[in-house]
């Protein structure tokens, strides 16, 4: 009898464990990721390091014919760069050891164009050796961008090319260690060097590559190493140069189309929710306005407030941020871009500090089987490989975190489990507010991570409503956060009359230098605007109008106002209009060319007076999708509107992907008058050019 007492007790306790161990997860449902694009979904944020020829001849793109001997930093240290990495929180560093000019970061055997014919270490330097090292000593994982284009190249355009392209890519993928990313930039062919052609060459860049082989040659010789960029690539461009994903974003692409010319780049920054092929997105933007380092863009570091946007509308959105730190002719990060990234790091710790949810009582309307191994409770456990997964046919589902009493909440971070794939297209968030319902958020796909900023809310209880999925709902991590507020900088402006302006959130206090110093609660108090057309430099702070907290501050620098600046000519174009080049404000701009047969189109402009200048900047058209942007340019000063003399020729490079302020700078010269010469990009008859801002740099 005893006997029997103690199986039936046996058998009454394991049934319960036996048919839930019964119940199967889910099927994995479309696409899937690999253990390698796990991996770097993981690795959610790392740096980019643009260092090279440019960097010593002050250009973004060079055109290949530089002499290797301009490199020559005089302190650099890659340690410097991987402990500046490894204190933001960034997992690995991208080094561009190639660039479109075709000068190699590391001693290839199949090249003379460089280090080995740098001074630098008199020729036995290696700088992807010395960085391999650097990583490998801060726990970091190394990738590498390899140029497929190169302007100094005799052979670009011709299959002599694609064997020293992938002799190239066997050195970097076998000499260096594990390689977690091997990065192809999307700009191939155009005009060039070329061993001195001194010609355009067109390249189909789907076909000359040979990407499907290209990519075999690299899986062979590197299986860790994934392939980003351009052909059958397993990760994708995000679609700008910004560091910004779509508020939807699926990790899936409909690649076929796409290396079929199908798919037009702006697409990247969404995805395909039918796309066949798991190919997540990754955002790349620099913190400074250009990729390579400038000394004049030091006081152009992006502001706290655009880092932090950065951050959220990339790792937020389901996309691994990469950020470019532009090492200086030194060979070291900059000082200015340092500081910002610990203030970024400071922020973004302060946002996560404290998790809401895992000491809540947690309920869903829909468990798998009703079983604990998929219970609601597992998306805060702190375990990744746990979820909350709904019945098969169950793509609708509610969740709830009940906290007992009222929270505030600003944060909300989820995470679906993406080995089996990406479902969630909607779903909702709603918070218990004096016992009622309300939706705090509307919003479409997950992903690895989404994270949604909210307005403050004191909550009783936070519901996640899944409103429509692909297949069964699976959520292997929600979490909650109450952020600091973040004091957004004072905007300065002033016009061309030199009339300044600032603008806070409503309510908030400004306080502002113009002799340079760093402003505080003793300095200015902002109550209207005043004029200022001196050359200056404006400092501003704003303080919340409910807390001692500030903002970041907003550095303005100006020269000599434009108030006597007037367009004595242009080649074209609406007159009436043409002085928003010189308004001071970039959001207004001017049109011209188009209806004429001349290759080029220009506008000459009177300063007022003779002044000092060293360089000029152009702006261009920041308004609109069809921004008509210069990207070659020729620039001449006078003192007298006869007699010319050309500063500056060349070309805006990047400026499709980056059209941002455009800086050049020359040897410092005295003019009155300033003509700027807008060149066709590719000799078309007729094209149309945009200026939002023409000014001066003086120092």
């Amino acid at each position: 009898m005893k006997n029997i007492f103690l199986f039936l007790s046996y058998f009454l306790i394991i049934m319960p464990i036996c048919s839930q161990e019964l119940v199967k997860p889910p099927e994995p449902f479309g696409p899937l990721p690999t253990h390698k694009q796990l991996d770097w979904h993981e690795m959610e944020f790392y740096a980019f390091v643009h260092f090279s020829l440019n960097t010593f001849t002050n250009k973004e793109w060079g055109y290949g014919d530089e002499s290797p001997e301009l490199f020559n930093p005089t302190a650099l240290d890659a340690r410097q760069w991987a402990h500046i990495a490894k204190e933001a929180g960034m997992k690995g560093i991208i080094l561009v050891a190639k660039h479109h000019d075709g000068f190699c970061l590391w001693p290839s055997a199949y090249t003379e164009r460089s280090v080995k014919k740098s001074p630098w270490k008199n020729g036995n330097g290696d700088v992807v050796k010395e960085l391999a090292a650097a990583c490998k000593e801060y726990d970091l994982k190394l990738g590498l961008y390899l140029s497929p284009w190169d302007r100094n190249h005799a052979q670009y355009g011709k299959p002599e090319y694609i064997t020293y392209f992938r002799n190239q890519l066997k050195e970097l993928l076998t000499n260096y260690g594990d390689v977690f990313e091997m990065w192809f930039d999307g700009a191939n062919g155009g005009d060039g060097y070329y061993g001195g052609a001194n010609e355009t060459r067109k390249i189909n860049t789907l076909e000359y590559y040979d990407w499907d082989e290209t990519y075999k040659l690299i899986y062979k010789t590197a299986p860790k190493t994934l392939v980003w960029g351009v052909g059958p690539s397993e990760a994708r461009w995000i679609g700008n140069e910004e560091g910004r994903a779509g508020k939807t974003n699926w990790s899936l692409l409909r690649q076929k189309d796409e290396l079929a010319g199908k798919v037009h780049y702006t697409e990247f920054m969404s995805g395909h929710e039918d796309g066949e092929k798991w190919v997540p997105g990754e955002a790349d933007v620099s913190i400074r306005p250009g990729w390579f380092y400038h000394s004049i863009e030091d006081d152009k570091v992006r502001s706290l407030d655009e880092m932090v946007d950065i951050y959220y509308e990339s790792i937020g959105r389901n996309a691994n941020l990469l950020l470019n730190l532009p090492v200086d002719r030194r060979g070291l990060v900059h000082e200015n871009d340092e500081a910002r990234l610990k203030e970024l790091v400071s922020t973004i710790k302060a946002d996560f500090k404290t998790e809401l949810l895992a000491g809540t009582k947690v309920s869903a309307d829909n468990v798998r089987g009703n079983s604990s191994s998929f219970a609601a409770k597992n998306v805060t456990d702190g375990d990744r490989n746990t979820y909350w997964a709904t019945d098969d046919n169950v793509k609708k589902a509610s969740i709830v975190f009940d906290f007992g009493k009222p929270v505030a909440i600003n944060r909300i971070l989820l995470q679906e489990y993406i080995e089996l794939g990406q479902r969630i297209k909607a779903f909702t968030v709603e918070a218990r507010i004096d016992g009622n319902w309300k939706t705090v958020s509307n919003e479409t796909t997950i992903g690895y991570k989404r994270i949604l900023r909210i307005d403050r809310i004191k909550a009783s209880a936070l519901k996640i409503n899944i409103t429509d999925s692909k297949a069964c709902v699976v959520i292997s991590n929600i979490e909650a956060y109450n952020a600091p507020t973040f004091v957004k900088s004072p905007v300065i402006g002033r016009d061309k009359s030199g009339n300044v302006s600032m603008k806070s959130e409503e309510g908030n206090k400004i306080y502002y230098t113009t002799d340079g110093s760093e402003p505080s609660v003793k300095s200015n108090l902002y109550k209207q605007g005043f004029k200022y057309n001196k050359a200056v430099v404006i400092k501003a702070i704003a303080i919340h109008k409910n807390e001692n907290s500030s903002s970041a501050v907003t550095t303005a620098k100006y020269g000599v106002s434009k108030e006597k600046w007037k367009v004595v000519s242009a080649s074209s174009g609406n007159m009436k209009s043409v002085d928003r080049i010189i308004d001071g404000n970039p959001d207004t701009d001017w049109n011209f060319g188009g209806g004429s047969n001349k290759f080029s189109e220009e506008v000459v402009i009177d300063m007022g007076t003779t002044i000092k200048i060293n360089g000029f900047t152009y702006i261009p058209q920041q308004v609109g999708n069809n921004l008509n942007l210069i990207s070659k340019y020729e620039f001449y000063t006078s003192l007298d509107n006869i007699k010319w003399t050309m500063q500056s020729q060349g070309e805006f490079s990047n400026i499709k992907n980056n059209p941002i302020e455009q800086v050049k700078t020359f040897t410092q010269s005295k003019a009155r008058y300033l003509r700027f010469v807008a060149k066709s990009n590719d000799a078309r008859k007729g094209q149309v050019f945009s200026i939002g801002e023409i000014n001066v740099v003086e120092n």
